[in-house]
């Protein structure tokens, strides 16, 4: 046997049973839920890909660590235990937690962002976006060109186009609030950002006086990437990694349900004691006190001990391995996807799957809605749904990638269940040219893909 091969770094204790369902049934329940998967009950989900924000399993450890639970409504020995996680690992002093990740981005924006100002991220993702706008200010996107090209083999597609960011930095000037990069880059396939990038972003970023951020969510997998294809870091450990890419930054926001391996949680994390104390004042509003942060001590502890967990080389190995397994098989079968495929997910691109359809007739949600009717498997539309509406004009945002996200869930899933998937896309792939766009029977102002209904196109 190949020495290149690993097993999972881990035994299954605890099984959860799945149930399978009929074609006819997903057929009849997929109608009830308006054609958007979001709304179809999880127990009629044979394999759920939808997102891995919050769906992983946890380790032994991490549910002993609930029995240790500090319920203190101010001081939670689990809040210090997380704080001295954070400050070891990542490096930033002032740790605020959170409920998950979009309410470290709503502390954080109400704290630094003012009306008509603009922040420049490689690629917003959706609650990203969202709270800029809400904040009525302007979110920009500046990732590289090869970014939107899903046949590109650069290592590093999240990477900020450097130009890019010196010329929006020079034409807004001070109305600039910040720069944020999404390590990795959800929205552009899970593509990870280099550390040289970071650095010299950060570096620009100083030069002109506005503060670097990361949105952190997935900073393990972005570090493994770093360590694998960055000149210079093979064999460094994933801690020095992970260590170097916050020295580049003021600070973070952090969904825990990603790579701090829970349930639900998430975080801010600072170096400025001035930032630091203005978002105390708006998590105390929006999250509550800030030792607990919307957030029982159990749940504190689980989120310390899973940033502990998550730096672990083996771990890393076999979860981008998992993803890289699901994509050689669709990529072997002639299905076109994002490439290199990223950390967490494989992304299908729907530009080449459904060249039949355009983006009007919502392509992505249309593939989307074929894969739980085929196979009971559900992913997302990372495309023309999410990307919502230009809130000034009220047109229709129509983005450079139209894809459909497999998000595979941490610790999960086995490779017999994604065997599955992949059989499953590969019978739709066949009769990919009988697929019909939908539309939009109801149409939420803000995150419209949440909450949507559509109907089928005649």
């Amino acid at each position: 046997m190949s020495e290149a091969f690993h097993a999972e770094p881990f035994r299954i204790k605890v099984v959860e049973p799945v149930r399978r369902t009929t074609r006819e049934e997903r057929a009849r329940l997929v109608q009830e839920a308006g054609y958007n998967l979001f709304h179809v009950p999880s127990e009629a989900v044979y394999v759920d890909l939808l997102t891995d924000s919050g769906t992983g399993a946890m380790s032994d450890r991490q549910w002993a660590g609930l029995m240790l639970g500090d319920e203190a409504y101010a001081g939670s020995r689990n809040f210090r235990h997380l704080e001295d996680t954070v400050r070891r690992l990542l490096g930033f002093e002032h740790v605020i937690p959170t409920h998950q990740g979009r309410g470290a981005e709503h502390v954080l924006f109400s704290a630094v962002l003012r009306e008509g100002q603009y922040v420049l991220n490689n690629m917003h993702f959706d609650t990203t976006r969202a709270h800029v706008q809400y904040r009525k200010c302007v979110p920009l996107d500046l990732a590289i060109a090869e970014a939107y090209n899903p046949t590109s083999s650069h290592p590093f597609k999240g990477n900020f186009d450097l130009d890019r960011l010196e010329a929006a930095l020079a034409a807004h000037g001070d109305k600039v609030a910040l720069v944020l990069a999404t390590v990795t880059c959800n929205t552009g396939g899970g593509q990870p950002v280099s550390l040289d990038n970071l650095e010299r972003t950060s570096a620009i970023a100083a030069r002109h006086g506005v503060p670097f951020f990361l949105d952190a969510c997935r900073f393990a997998e972005n570090a493994f990437f770093i360590q694998e294809r960055e000149p210079g870091w093979a064999g460094r450990p994933l801690g020095e990694i992970v260590r170097a890419m916050m020295d580049c930054a003021a600070g973070c926001t952090m969904s825990g349900k990603k790579d701090a391996l829970v349930n639900i949680g998430g975080f801010l994390a600072l170096r400025d004691p001035e930032v630091y104390r203005q978002a105390m004042v708006w998590a105390v509003l929006f999250e509550g006190f800030p030792t607990y942060g919307g957030l029982a001590g159990r749940d504190l502890e689980a989120m310390a001990r899973g940033l502990e967990e998550v730096v672990d080389d083996d771990y890393l190995r076999y979860r981008v391995g998992q993803v890289r397994r699901l994509a050689g098989l669709l990529l072997e079968a002639g299905v076109p996807i994002m490439e290199p495929p990223g950390g967490h997910a494989v992304y299908l691109d729907v530009r080449r799957f459904l060249p039949h359809l355009d983006q009007d007739q919502l392509p992505g949600q249309s593939l989307a809605v074929e894969l739980y009717l085929e196979g009971g498997v559900r992913g997302v539309e990372i495309g023309t749904v999410l990307a919502g509406r230009d809130p000034a004009t009220g047109e229709n945002y129509y983005p450079r990638l139209e894809l459909v996200r497999l998000a595979i869930p941490r610790r999960v899933y086995t490779d017999r269940h994604l065997d599955w998937v992949a059989q499953t896309v590969c019978r739709v792939h066949e009769r990919r040219g009988d697929i019909k766009g939908l539309a939009f029977d109801y149409e939420p102002p803000v995150l419209r893909h949440f909450t949507a209904t559509f109907r089928p196109l005649a």
